[in-house]
């Protein structure tokens, strides 16, 4: 008795003790280089480390993106996505505990009279309850759960990159907008430029002072910065719309912050360092998790080559008295039973080796997604200095511009020229603010990508979804 009472103990500890078949997962080495290229020296600190708000101090963008962490439909789908491969790393784990089935049946009848023992009337009460459990000698469930949280961490850092996408496309999304507001102030400060000169060599030509050449030729640069104003503001309207997607609205008007021109851009980017964009880009961990999935399957694979064993129990009664379940009508068994492959080497060996390959094929991505994630920094640093570049000339040009309509305005008022040299500078002053304001964009635009290609906001929680706490990586 004594012997029986130790044999339930005995497979715990045999259990806890065996080992778990396959390798045990380790990082693969990647070439890390000191700085991204364009970064002299590299540094510890990164922008990457700061919350959103704080590189886009704009109120009005900060709200957006609030809205959109709340409410977008693929952040939303992202969390819940979260939820499902949480609950698939709970079922792996609970393999590891017994599973109890409970059965219980009643039945009443009466036997034919021409039966042995016929003729009466009786009931019979049945409750069972049956247990299996496979005792994970080889590993073959952990590595299962090993690879079934992976995939969970997994889905928790594509949840982490759907939010980093989302801010940045509604910062991108809002830019634009403010560009757009630019060029349509530009619009339709131009077409008000023009409409004077065009009312003014109306008079003069009404009067005998002006030729018919020059009041055509104002007429036509009216139309022409006018015909831009409904384009614009087509624009516009199609862009709110697009904002109003990404925060999970109806369409409508969205409230401004600060202008294009007063955006905030801090003078030197920091990139941090190379080694710690393995841990900030969200596309990079979920390589990794990918990776360490196979890993886990080569395990499960390598354990199908030895025998499973599992125990199989039933506890209950049969009796036409409930009272008598658990005394004369009591029954019970306790089965352990060995199950192996059998003359199967061939179609395992394939298995094992198709786990192999899958690893071999995730880690490439691995290398290949740490390697894009160098490069995606080097780029967008290299643009965001040029397009400063690209900025500062084109306000050089502005400027120029506008200083050549200041003087071609004031030669006219002299008598020293006619007024087509003030058209001709208007003219050329146009389409270079418009340029300006897309220079500008473009340098905004870029640093959004830097944040996003540096895994911006890396330390920011993200929300459970709606109705639902977020629930906590299985062990």
């Amino acid at each position: 008795m004594r012997r029986h009472s130790l044999v339930l103990p005995l497979l715990t500890l045999l259990l806890c003790s065996a080992c778990a078949l396959g390798p045990d997962y380790r990082r693969p080495a990647v070439t890390v280089p000191e700085a991204f290229r364009g970064q002299s020296p590299a540094e510890a600190a990164s922008l990457a480390d700061q919350p959103w708000w704080e590189v886009f101090g704009d109120p009005a963008l900060k709200d957006l993106v609030d809205q959109s962490l709340q409410r977008n439909y693929d952040v939303r789908t992202a969390a819940w996505r979260v939820e499902e491969y949480r609950a698939r790393a709970g079922m792996e784990r609970a393999d590891y505990l017994p599973a109890l089935t409970p059965f219980a049946d009643w039945q009443k009848g009466r036997q034919s009279a021409y039966t042995t023992g016929g003729g009466q009337t009786g009931a019979i009460w049945d409750v069972h309850a049956s247990l299996s459990w496979e005792l994970d000698l080889w590993g073959r469930l952990r590595r299962l759960n090993e690879g079934a949280r992976a995939q969970y961490l997994g889905a928790q850092e594509q949840r982490r990159g759907v939010h980093l996408a989302t801010v940045a496309t509604v910062a991108q999304a809002y830019f634009e907008l403010r560009e757009l507001d630019a060029r349509l102030e530009i619009a339709r400060s131009t077409t008000a430029a023009f409409q004077e000169t065009y009312d003014l060599f109306s008079r003069r030509l009404a009067g005998g002072a002006a030729s018919a050449l020059e009041t055509a030729r104002a007429e036509a640069a009216l139309a022409t910065a006018s015909a831009a104003i409904p384009n614009l503001e087509r624009q516009v309207q199609a862009q709110e719309n697009l904002l109003s997607f990404l925060v999970g609205r109806g369409p409508g008007p969205i409230p401004r912050g600060t202008s294009l021109t007063d955006q905030t851009l801090p003078p030197v980017i920091p990139p941090g360092l190379p080694s710690n964009l393995l841990e900030r880009r969200p596309d990079v961990r979920v390589a990794e998790q990918d990776l360490v999935a196979a890993n886990a399957a080569i395990g499960v694979a390598k354990a199908s080559y030895f025998p499973t064993l599992s125990l199989t129990g039933l506890l209950g009664g049969l009796a036409p008295q409930v009272s008598q379940l658990f005394g004369p009508g009591k029954e019970w068994f306790l089965a352990p039973s060995l199950a192996g492959p059998a003359l199967q080497g061939l179609r395992l060996r394939d298995q094992k080796d198709v786990r192999v390959a899958q690893w071999e094929q995730a880690r490439s991505r691995y290398e290949a997604t740490v390697n894009s994630a160098f490069g995606e920094v080097a780029t967008a640093l290299t643009a965001y200095q040029k397009f400063a570049e690209v900025e500062q000339r084109q306000a050089r040009a502005v400027t120029a511009y506008r200083e050549a309509v200041r003087l071609a305005t004031l030669r006219y008022t002299k008598g020293f020229s006619s007024y087509v040299e003030v058209l001709d500078a208007q003219q050329q002053l146009f389409p270079a603010e418009n340029a300006l304001s897309q220079a500008r964009l473009s340098r905004l635009s870029t640093l959004v990508q830097l944040y996003k290609a540096l895994g911006g906001g890396w330390k920011l929680q993200v929300r459970a979804p709606a109705g639902k706490p977020a629930g906590q990586a299985p062990s």
